[in-house]
């Protein structure tokens, strides 16, 4: 049998001693060419003391990415293999982070080329045992720290790999930072396998200061934080929680609602162009918070669904994902589109299908608030093509529908019905304005409050009481509240 042209050798974690023989049989043997990944590591150190070999240590300082440093790997073995037989050796395992080698083995396979591997001892076992985990009883994770997941799971322990330069630990600190605690105890692991091996644990606050070399992996114990935090928090406190015990979905309707005209309003004090422009960090900060708590609702209404053996979250985020995809065929599948308005009317066009519904205006819940409904029907038959070109004619029509009011305003019916056309009207123009109504009347609510509020300043500083303030006294004292100059009827 003929000797394999491609022999690919993980050298483990460390010295050449704890490399398999028929692996360093492999990699010393002088009629193979032996091309390693890098000679930052013990056993590529030693195997270059006795021997020649082609390092690809150049490629980490020439090319612009790592996706270029593995093609630039890949290329370089194989033109040695034109010339004959090659051994590539990389660091620990060939089955475990290494690119390069899985495309070699595919483009060998692809072209008949006989290859031959031996995987070696990944980093992964000696970590383990070295922190004591067990990778299928307690489950493990295993990431990139030159690219971190987003969201980053944590329920896991977490071994964080190829946190070689100071400049990817402190990107590490910074993500865990955002899910854990600043005492959070996180373990640095360096040179594993090797007499001078380090294993030093140090809170979170001290990470981006620890050394680190090519060989650094850190880890982190299981921690509920974030997404899956949140799920087994809310499970925990269904079970153990009185309060939280007796809810139903009934009662905890009217915390939705709640809920979410409190993420509204915090919506209304951010930025007109957000999130484009300079950010308002702190109006930013009070959205997260009522973000979680509206997060809250649809994880409590899960968790109630799942005691039901209904659904549980994750069927929920997948249905919307794969109502996402489907109605997405621009970006998931082969349809065109000219602009987001052909965008809009695929979707209704894909949800009307999906619904059977004999109308546009089928399905529109009859329980949203008047402003609100009435902007979801306009925008309905506005993907039909049923909708004025631009704003400037609404204005006129808005003026229409008052003046209908006014003649009316005796007859109570009436106005009631021409009051409404009035509002829907100014939602129809809010809407060509780019304007979300709902925020619009949020923030004249909170305007007039404000206002109010210092007539009330005012008004108690002199020790009278706005109730029995006469009609122009009451005027002058919200002319003062709106910063109008004396005398001004605005």
């Amino acid at each position: 049998m003929n000797a394999p042209r491609l022999v690919l050798v993980g050298l483990g974690p460390a010295g050449l001693d704890r490399v398999p023989e028929a692996a360093r049989r492999a990699v010393t043997d002088p009629d193979r060419t032996v091309v390693v990944r890098t000679l930052r590591h013990p056993a590529a150190a030693e195997l270059a003391a006795v021997r020649d070999i082609d390092d690809c240590d150049d490629l980490y300082e020439t090319a612009e990415t790592i996706d270029d440093v593995y093609e630039g790997i890949v290329e370089r073995v194989w033109r040695h293999l034109d010339r004959g037989p090659v051994a590539y050796a990389v660091p620990g395992s060939v089955a475990v982070g290494e690119r390069a080698a899985a495309e070699l083995i595919r483009r060998a396979r692809s072209r008949g080329i006989d290859t031959e591997t031996h995987p070696g001892a990944s980093f992964v076992d000696i970590a383990c045992l070295a922190v004591g985990v067990d990778p299928i009883t307690d489950g493990t994770q295993i990431v990139d720290g030159r690219d971190l997941p987003d969201p980053f799971p944590l329920h896991v322990p977490t071994f964080i790999t190829q946190v070689d330069t100071p400049l990817v630990l402190a990107d590490v600190a910074v993500s865990l930072g955002r899910l854990l605690p600043d005492d959070a105890p996180v373990t640095v692991l360096s040179r594993l396998g090797s007499p001078d091996e380090e294993i030093r644990t140090v809170p979170l606050t001290g990470l981006a200061r620890v050394p680190v070399d090519e060989r650094t992996t850190v880890f982190v114990p299981a921690t509920p934080a974030g997404w899956f935090g949140l799920v087994g928090t809310n499970r925990i406190l269904r079970r153990e929680c009185p309060w939280d015990a007796e809810q139903t979905h009934h009662t905890l309707a009217a915390h939705l609602i709640e809920e979410a005209y409190e993420t509204l309003h915090a919506i209304a004090d951010l930025p007109p162009d957000a999130p484009a422009g300079e950010p308002d960090m702190g109006a930013y900060a009070e959205l997260e918070e009522e973000l979680g708590d509206l997060l809250l609702q649809v994880v409590f209404h899960s968790t109630l669904a799942a005691e039901a053996g209904a659904f549980d979250v994750d069927d929920v985020a997948e249905t919307v994902r794969r109502k996402l995809v489907r109605r997405h065929p621009h970006v998931f599948g082969d349809v065109e589109v000219a602009d987001a308005t052909e965008v809009k009317a695929n979707w209704e066009s894909i949800k009307s299908a999906e619904k059977a519904r004999s109308s546009l205006m089928a399905d529109i819940p009859e329980a949203l608030p008047g402003i609100t409904r009435a902007d979801k029907i306009q925008r309905r038959a506005a993907s039909a093509g049923f909708d004025w070109g631009d704003a400037a004619p609404i204005f006129d029509v808005v003026v229409a529908e008052l003046d209908e009011l006014r003649a009316v305003a005796d007859d109570r019916a009436a106005a009631t019905m021409e009051l409404g056309d009035v509002l829907f009207s100014v939602v129809n123009l809010a809407r060509h304005l780019g304007i979300d109504p709902e925020i619009a009347l949020a923030e004249a609510n909170a305007k007039f409050v404000r206002r109010f509020e210092e007539m009330e300043r005012i008004a108690r500083g002199r020790g009278d009481e706005l109730r029995e303030l006469p009609a122009d006294e009451l005027e002058a004292l919200w002319g003062h509240a709106k910063g109008d100059p004396p005398g001004s009827r605005s």
